[in-house]
């Protein structure tokens, strides 16, 4: 082909991107896109966007709780995955239940840190970093842990209830690609190479699992010592373990909401967490995370949440206990309590820096006029809607309430 047929074809594709304003716009789109596997725009026979259709947006909703538990001698568990939850790219969780003695068992994840709320229940972890540190800390509900990418850690149920938490990652592949048991490294690895590696015979070897023992069952482990043997401990900088239940939390008369991210929690870097607690009919008010995808799960009562995505499309969905919600960066979105009962969610989201906007805020930083003129109101609405709640709305309860 001749170069100046080159030249006219590529004018003409420069043309046409020109005049078609949602070519343009899905260029600009594509990271986001990408990342988040929307859907091209929908269009109606006029060849009109179509709006506020659910179809046009990532599911964000999955029912964690309803999936089948992947049953072992010491506890169950499921997961939420780009696998299965496709738009949960950033993130990944996990809902994991240990029996007493119940041993999730040493392993490490190589592509994701993990952070961790216990919902009930108590637990033991132990960790290790690359520097040698190592950490044994008990759990019980309302504490966090973080676990850097690569430390190895395990965790193991204590007292005499089954423990549950869940489990949260800075990557929605973690667990189909790089986590790393330690029985089933020892499995893979011939005795003679273990002989060599711990200088003990081959057969010592003999009785060593065959396969990945994932969660195993044993004896309540002893209560740790009030007063360590000197010399038996070599503590992180940074310990893996925050206290979120017992941090005071913002409260207002629609709710409570209580983050932690590494200002408080130095060790976490990538990830931030929160409890959300809205009274019954009160409103998450519209905001967005500019820096975070926002992975939730919904630990009792009901709410019904909202997400824009630009371009005339939003999505709805209703959630409950077990639910798994997502929010991509940057959309907003709302959170209204559904029913009688106080609605409680866990947030939790994949930077270290917890940062929002919220819309109330905004109006109420921007000049009057200017606000006249973008949303063609009058002046004495534009005064009212300044005044708004900042957090959480004040509950409004239907009028036959």
């Amino acid at each position: 082909m001749e170069k100046r047929n080159i030249g006219a074809i590529a004018l003409a594709v420069a043309f046409v991107l020109q005049l078609n304003p949602l070519a343009a716009s899905a260029r600009s789109e594509a990271p986001w896109v990408a990342r988040h596997g929307v859907p091209k725009l929908a269009q109606t026979p006029d060849g009109k966007i179509a709006t506020n259709d659910g179809d046009q947006m990532p599911e964000i909703k999955y029912e964690l709780g309803k999936q089948p538990l992947k049953e072992h001698p010491g506890g169950a568990s499921n997961e939420a995955t780009a696998r299965n939850f496709p738009i949960s790219k950033g993130l990944a969780g996990v809902s994991m239940f240990l029996k007493p003695g119940g041993l999730r068992e040493m392993h490490w994840h190589a592509n994701a840190a993990e952070w961790a709320y216990v919902v009930k229940g108590h637990c033991r972890i132990t960790v290790i970093d690359p520097e040698g540190h190592h950490e044994i800390k008990d759990f019980g509900p309302g504490d966090v842990w973080y676990f850097p990418r690569g430390h190895g850690h395990s965790i193991q149920g204590l007292g005499d209830e089954e423990c549950h938490f869940i489990l949260v990652f800075d990557s929605g592949y973690f667990s189909e690609f790089s986590t790393f048991s330690v029985s089933d490294w020892l499995a893979q690895t011939p005795p003679e190479v273990l002989s060599k590696n711990f200088g003990l015979p081959a057969s010592t070897f003999a009785g060593f699992p065959k396969k990945e023992v994932y969660i195993s069952q044993g004896p309540v482990p002893a209560p740790l010592p009030l007063d360590p043997v000197p010399g038996s401990e070599n503590p992180p900088p940074l310990t893996h373990k925050f206290s979120l239940g017992g941090k005071a939390p913002v409260t207002t008369p629609g709710g409570s909401f209580n983050v932690v991210d590494q200002r408080q929690f130095p060790i976490s870097t990538t990830m931030t967490g929160a409890i959300l607690k809205m009274k019954p009919y009160a409103m998450r008010l519209l905001h967005w995370h500019p820096n975070a995808d926002e992975w939730q799960y919904y630990i009792k009562g009901r709410a019904r949440m909202t997400v824009f995505g630009s371009q005339g499309r939003s999505i709805t969905r209703e959630f409950g206990p077990g639910d798994v919600g997502y929010v991509p960066m940057g959309c907003g979105h709302y959170l209204e309590t559904v029913g009688d009962e106080e609605c409680e969610v866990l947030a939790v989201f994949n930077s270290g820096n917890y940062e929002e906007i919220t819309l109330t805020e905004w109006l109420a930083k921007t000049p009057e006029r200017l606000l006249e003129t973008n949303l063609s109101v009058s002046p004495k609405i534009i005064e009212a809607i300044r005044k708004g709640q900042m957090l959480f709305s004040l509950p409004q309860p239907p009028a036959n309430k």
